[in-house]
């Protein structure tokens, strides 16, 4: 349920909060490094109650000691995190504890009113813009057919008119799919619109659901940057490797669990964090073995994750 901290490009030291059920989301995008999404939702219902998720986090500080940085207290499950209905209570209970409450989300659900007043606590947003045509949309974001892009825009633009917070986008680039001039335009076109603090293009760097997902190649990127630069967004690309500064409370097999959950692992941070925690490949083998963690390559690079299909049809 809570890992971490993780070094994150954008928040520093993030630690995150899983308050989803293994992969359960409103989107089953193409390039998810977490795998296909194993139950499709747009209904919003309780996971875990704010009790548990707050003694948790505590739980967690209390392991990781007074050494730890904790720059944000980050929703990140491997799912969305808005499906949550305990989401606005819980971030109001988490700022109690002084650390700033960040959220990232797919964007899918904005169109509800009880959905952006409840992410208008957190003090840092992530919304999510891959496409504003709907052809494009469904074949790299993969909504779940109740959805309407058009309510969801226009909840974007309602939420960014009343969020006090540092709002930001992030428009994932794949590879024939949302990498042409013409989106580049109309995307920049339409977060111009409510002109975030910053203005994410990321691409894929770990394994993705889909196998033939591919990042975009450099002069489209280059193309995609220049054209949001046009439109006088503050825009940054990330395309490179976070690092292996992930913290540890001591137990190396539930630290690798917790964290691959929803950020799969290259092998040289696995093999930093087992040094770290005087663990060893025995622990590893074991993990791989009984099935909970799985092994991926992409672009050359051997990735670690938790295996959350095969948790989830064990939990039924």
């Amino acid at each position: 349920m809570i890992f971490g901290p993780v070094p994150s490009r954008r928040l520093g030291f993030s630690l995150g909060v899983n308050n989803i059920p293994p992969k359960e989301c409103s989107y089953t995008c193409v390039y998810c490094q977490l795998g296909n999404t194993l139950k499709l939702s747009h209904i919003r219902k309780e996971y875990y109650s704010t009790e548990q998720i707050v003694n948790a986090v505590k739980e967690h500080i209390a392991k990781l000691g007074d050494s730890v940085k904790i720059d944000y207290i980050t929703f990140v499950p491997d799912g969305e995190p808005t499906l949550d209905i305990n989401l606005g209570r819980t971030i109001s209970a988490l700022k109690n504890l002084g650390i700033p409450i960040a959220v990232i989300t797919n964007s899918s659900l904005i169109d509800i009113e009880e959905v952006r007043n409840e992410l208008s606590a957190a003090d840092w947003v992530s919304v999510k813009v891959d496409a504003v045509d709907k052809q494009i949309w469904h074949e790299v974001d993969r909504p779940h057919g109740s959805l309407d892009l058009d309510k969801i825009l226009n909840g974007l633009l309602e939420f960014s008119g009343r969020f006090k917070g540092k709002l930001v986008t992030e428009t994932m680039l794949v590879k024939g799919i949302n990498d042409t001039e013409k989106n580049f335009s109309q995307v920049s076109a339409f977060i111009k619109k409510f002109n975030p603090d910053k203005a994410y293009i990321t691409i894929p760097t770990r394994p993705p659901a889909v196998g033939s997902v591919l990042p975009p190649d450099i002069t489209a990127l280059n193309n995609a940057y220049q054209i949001f630069k046009e439109n006088n967004l503050d825009v940054e690309l990330i395309t490179g490797y976070e690092g292996n500064a992930f913290s540890s409370t001591g137990d190396f097999a539930e630290d690798l669990l917790n964290i691959t959950a929803v950020h799969p692992m290259r092998e040289e941070a696995v093999i930093e964090l087992m040094k770290k925690e005087n663990s060893d490949e025995e622990v590893l083998n074991k993990l791989l073995k009984s099935n909970r963690l799985i092994k991926s390559k992409y672009n050359g690079k051997t990735y670690y994750l938790r295996n959350l299909k095969f948790e989830r049809a064990n939990s039924q």
